[in-house]
């Protein structure tokens, strides 16, 4: 297969089909594709990262956050005078403060204490009220609290862990996307996993096109801790993820992925969060496995996210 891509970029957005729509809504997806030049250990493979952090919630989770609210409203699951409340590390929580306030819908988020600060500050700055639970008991002890709130009636939860609304937005944008600014080129793509619903959503896509394409997915290795990347125990594991949909699962380091995300930095000028060091980190490692191909792989978010942290510490 060629691995030549075109320099011109393609629009391929299923938010809207108006070039120059001047809506919220319709910046989100389109997000720009580019390639890794300085960190690419393998001259015959090429490695593409998507720069989700464009969006302008600032995430890959913005794709999701509007389509499960969208699903809600339009199946009338959501109704007047109904609150949200979500469970999330941050990004998605984020994503769903910046859309309820669109659609004019109270929302609280729920996440550990030791979530940054930024990511605090940016729910409550767009309106959410915002829940800590205690960090001892991760994003299980947030998912058993908001189940516990929804269970004392008024509140919905979207549920990104089990809502096919979060794997449905990508794929009907992200690897759509992805097909068209490749030419079809794509070999390999990488992720990492949180809630699954962007591998989800893109393995769907992309097998559907070629099914030759092989899905890696990255977590984290043994009591590493990756924002956005979970090892989920197997009561937890999100409804959503369905595991023939992943040929191949690679476990990252805590320090690998903070090497790499500093690197993404240094040496390429991408900004990014943890998890997105962690999806690089495989697609590096897979390039040096390979004799040729073409290889995308999902930058998350932004590194502002996480200034308040020791990630981008000398």
């Amino acid at each position: 297969m060629s691995t030549h891509i075109k320099s011109e970029y393609m629009e391929s957005s299923a938010f809207g089909s108006i070039k120059g729509a001047y809506t919220l809504i319709d910046q989100i997806g389109n997000t720009p594709l580019v390639e890794l030049t300085r960190l690419n250990p393998n001259p015959d493979v090429r490695i593409f990262a998507k720069l989700e952090g464009d969006n302008p919630g600032g995430s890959v989770k913005d794709r999701a956050a509007y389509g499960m609210i969208k699903g809600a409203l339009d199946r009338g699951e959501l109704k007047p005078g109904m609150k949200l409340i979500e469970a999330t590390s941050g990004n998605t929580g984020i994503a769903l403060a910046m859309m309820a306030r669109l659609f004019d819908i109270e929302i609280e988020l729920v996440m550990p204490e030791n979530s940054t600060r930024e990511r605090v500050l940016t729910m409550e700055a767009f309106g959410a009220k915002v829940t800590l639970t205690p960090a001892e008991g991760s994003m299980e002890a947030a998912i058993d609290y908001a189940h516990a709130q929804v269970a004392k009636g008024g509140f919905l939860m979207l549920n990104q862990f089990a809502n096919p609304d979060n794997y449905g937005m990508h794929y009907k944008t992200t690897g759509p996307e992805i097909w068209k600014d490749t030419h079809g080129a794509i070999t390999h793509f990488v992720s990492s996993m949180g809630t699954t619903g962007t591998i989800m959503g893109v393995s769907r896509y992309l097998k559907e096109q070629n099914p030759s394409i092989e899905i890696i997915g990255c977590q984290p290795t043994d009591n590493s801790r990756i924002p956005g990347i979970r090892r989920w125990p197997t009561e937890y594991l999100p409804k959503i993820f369905e595991p023939e949909r992943v040929d191949r699962i690679m476990d990252i380091s805590q320090e690998e992925a903070t090497d790499i995300t500093r690197k993404l930095a240094r040496v390429e000028g991408i900004f990014a969060g943890m998890s997105s060091g962690g999806a690089v980190s495989a697609a590096l490692r897979l390039a040096e496995e390979l004799d040729n191909g073409v290889i995308v792989c999902i930058i998350c978010d932004r590194g502002d996210r996480y200034l308040s942290s020791d990630l981008f510490g000398v």
